[in-house]
């Protein structure tokens, strides 16, 4: 078995290196004629990006000083997702490069320069000089064709990269807009037509995101006027010690408000923080139930947990409970969709797969989640998987954008 990590490692090691050489060619050793300062400033800024990035994962799982933490997170995550969106711009790059130079060629021709053939070696002339192709042929200027389309395709592509990740971070940055989302439950009372449960998942408050996260997050919840709160998981990426004053806003939170813990509790601390929250007002459900005036809340713990005993229990959480009555779960992962069904539960809501976060992220979250985003019927049981509210890494998202949904429960009795 440990051979076979080793060599799933060294694989892994090996595309990265292979990306990031190839990258390095098509940004940096294709867009100049020699070897000088451009391409050696291209290694340092894609192997420092690198160190960076590596530098900022290793300082939060390390538990690395939070000043160091913040001073790494900014410029490593960020090029994290600069780097993936580089390498998705200079592979598209490869479909324009033939166009371009066929387009260029034809113009060429117009003005009686030859055509630049794809086996001819690129010749290097000094400023100011001129190369002849042959006999009666008009001067190729310098740069060639060849380097100006390496330099157009680059310059376009770092130009979309760039900006993508730009707006991708403006959008986490300004916080989570609204979604609406209406859930009709076969056993809730009339009574109970029109209930709100503003869900809120993955905050992921952290070195990026702060108290004044917190505060756009609390606020917009606060504003749709939810009968309850649900905090389906990912609230940091942190300890207690580093992240209280970040989390202090949820004070604020006006309606009743739930709490279940998600993967990252419990790399930052499970037990100090599910304290902290219930210092904060927030009720933790622990594997637990509570009976509401219209239907039952239930929570279990998320799945990471089993690693110190702390594990989702779906027995001690509904295993009793009056299956006449409506039941909506909280549960942080999609996957714990199998247990609820075999439960008897009516709606499951959760989080976890920030739905991808970054395209084409949106895939490989399909591979592994029974549902990415939005509302899905598995037999009797509804789920709702929220796309977070925060980001994890990069503080970017692209295709997926940050949501607060309200989920309005609708009786088909009424």
């Amino acid at each position: 078995m440990v051979v076979v990590y080793v060599l799933a490692a060294l694989l892994a090691l090996g595309v990265l290196v292979a990306a990031n050489w190839y990258l390095w060619r098509r940004l940096f050793r294709d867009t100049t004629a020699r070897p000088g300062p451009v391409r050696r400033a291209g290694v340092a800024v894609i192997a420092g990006g690198w160190v960076l990035a590596v530098g900022a994962l290793v300082a939060e799982r390390a538990g690395a000083p939070f000043w160091l933490q913040q001073v790494l997170a900014w410029p490593g995550f960020l090029w994290l997702a600069l780097s993936i969106y580089l390498l998705l711009a200079v592979v598209a790059g490869e479909v324009v490069r033939p166009l371009l130079r066929r387009v260029l060629a034809r113009r060429g021709r117009g003005a009686a320069v030859p055509k630049e053939t794809e086996t001819q070696p690129e010749t290097e002339t000094q400023p100011g000089t001129e190369a002849e192709s042959g006999p009666g042929s008009a001067p190729v200027p310098d740069p060639s064709r060849r380097l100006f389309v390496s330099r157009v395709v680059a310059g376009v592509g770092a130009a979309a990269a760039v900006g993508t990740v730009g707006y991708g971070t403006y959008g986490v940055l300004r916080g989570p807009r609204v979604k609406r989302v209406t859930v009709p439950l076969a056993k809730l009372p009339r009574a109970a037509h029109g209930y709100r449960i503003a869900v809120v998942s993955d905050i992921h408050l952290g070195p990026t995101l702060g108290r004044s996260f917190t505060q756009k997050v609390v606020d917009t919840i606060n504003s749709t006027q939810p009968d309850i709160v649900a905090v389906v998981g990912d609230l940091v990426d942190g300890s207690v010690h580093n992240l209280a004053p970040a989390a202090a806003p949820l004070r604020q939170l006006k309606a009743p408000s739930y709490f279940v813990t998600g993967n990252h509790e419990y790399f930052s601390g499970a037990e100090q923080w599910v304290a902290e929250v219930r210092r904060l007002g927030l009720h933790p459900l622990e594997n637990a139930r509570t009976e509401l005036p219209w239907f039952d809340l239930a929570g279990v713990n998320d799945i990471a947990g089993e690693s110190t005993g702390q594990g989702p229990d779906f027995g001690r959480a509904l295993g009793d409970r009056d299956t006449a009555r409506a039941c909506v779960l909280l549960a942080h992962q999609p996957v714990q969709i199998h247990d609820a069904v075999k439960h008897g539960v009516d709606l499951q809501l959760s989080g976890h797969t920030h739905g991808g976060q970054l395209w084409p992220g949106n895939f490989i979250a399909a591979a592994a989640n029974p549902t990415v985003a939005g509302l899905e019927r598995y037999g009797d049981t509804q789920l709702y998987v929220s796309r977070g509210a925060g980001a994890w890494g990069p503080p970017t998202r692209v295709g997926a954008p940050s949501d607060i949904t309200v989920i309005e429960l609708a009786s088909t009795r009424a």
